[in-house]
C-alpha cells in the first residue's frame, strides 16, 4: 500500500468545502492499494460552448487525482503536496454522462511525485491521459 494511512471514499469526499472540485462536482469513487480514483459530470459547468467536455475540466479532473494522492502518501503534518506540471493529452469528445478518472504513480520520491491519469467515458473508453508532478514541500 502507497498511503500513509487507511483512506475511505467518505473521507475524500468530506473533504473541505468551496473548492473547484466541488464546483466541478468531482467526486472520488475507489481507493486501491496503488490507485485512486474519481468521476465527474459532463454537464452545463464542464462542457465547452461545442456541446463536448472541455479539455480544462479533464485536467482539473486529473490533477485533483494526483494532488489528493500525493497528499495522502506524505506526511501531512510535516508536508504538502502542490502540482508542479501536468500536462494531457485529450483522446475522444465526450457528450454526456462522467468520465472516471484513474491515478497510479509512476514515481514515490522524497521531493518530487509523479502521476499517470487516465480517463474513460461511461463505456470505458480513454478520453484522455495525463501527467502530474507533484512537488512535496515543508509547511510553514
Amino acid at each position: 500500500m502507497i498511503w500513509a494511512e487507511e483512506f475511505s471514499v467518505e473521507d475524500l469526499n468530506g473533504r473541505p468545502k468551496g473548492h473547484i472540485g466541488e464546483v466541478l462536482e468531482i467526486e472520488f469513487t475507489e481507493i486501491t492499494p496503488v490507485s485512486l480514483s474519481a468521476r465527474m459530470p459532463v454537464n452545463e459547468k464542464t462542457r465547452q460552448p461545442y456541446g463536448i467536455l472541455h479539455g480544462g475540466a479533464s485536467v482539473v479532473l486529473a490533477e485533483t487525482l494526483g494532488s489528493v494522492a500525493s497528499n495522502l502518501v506524505i506526511n501531512s503534518d510535516k508536508y504538502i503536496g502542490v502540482g508542479l506540471e501536468v500536462n494531457a493529452n485529450h483522446l475522444r469528445p465526450v457528450k454526456s454522462g462522467f468520465v472516471t478518472g484513474i491515478c497510479t504513480p509512476i514515481h514515490i520520491g522524497g521531493k518530487t511525485h509523479v502521476w499517470d491519469i487516465k480517463l474513460y467515458d461511461d463505456r470505458g473508453k480513454m478520453t484522455c491521459v495525463s501527467r502530474l508532478t507533484v512537488a512535496i514541500i515543508p509547511k510553514t
